[in-house]
């Protein structure tokens, strides 16, 4: 589809240079002298390259839309993750550097959706929350507790996440799969 350079907004994918690329920001700049241009803060989709261009404002750029579906984690496969379509039931496995940081939260049978373009998967989004079980975090030292301090508690899924003084081993903890950070204690 079509577009002035002047409508892309933060989150479209956009098609420059035989790429897709991702619009981190848009920007429009109207200098004293001259015609307003867009200055456009883009990510490639593939690579991770950052880039920035100014176009016209009216100049036309090609916007991609991407396919979003629910896929079912099944299971890891060396540096690379295994998902089921949950309305078709095809399978499809996807790097871990596509993924990210998040990956070390994938639980059996979690739902994500995973962003395609013409069946090449770009992007997993992770549910925003999971829980997991606390199985090492240090004592709580005498006096810690007056002040808003934090300890490292290791999880069931061997990543490290700082939590209150009065999380201990064997407590469930609900944390954010996006940055791995400690949103509260699980209700049993």
């Amino acid at each position: 589809m079509k577009v002035a350079a002047n409508t892309i907004r933060k989150g479209n994918v956009i098609e420059y240079e035989n790429k897709l690329w991702l619009v981190v920001k848009n920007e429009l700049l109207s200098p004293g002298k001259g015609a307003a241009v867009a200055q456009i803060e883009m990510r490639d989709v593939r690579t991770g390259i950052k880039n920035n261009v100014r176009f016209r404002t009216q100049e036309v750029l090609e916007k991609v839309t991407l396919e979003q579906d629910d896929y079912q984690y099944l299971y890891p496969d060396g540096d690379a993750f295994v998902f089921m379509n949950v309305k078709t039931y095809d399978q499809v496995t996807i790097a871990k550097d596509i993924i990210g940081d998040p990956a070390q939260f994938l639980q059996e049978g979690m739902v994500c959706e995973i962003e395609t373009h013409e069946g090449t998967p770009l992007s997993v989004t992770l549910p925003k929350t999971v829980t997991l079980m606390v199985t090492e975090a240090d004592a709580v030292i005498k006096g810690q507790t007056a002040t808003t301090s934090y300890k490292p508690a290791l999880l069931e899924n061997g990543s490290k996440v700082l939590v209150p003084p009065f999380i201990g081993a064997g407590t469930r903890i609900i944390v954010k799969t996006e940055d791995g950070t400690y949103v509260e204690r699980a209700k049993d």
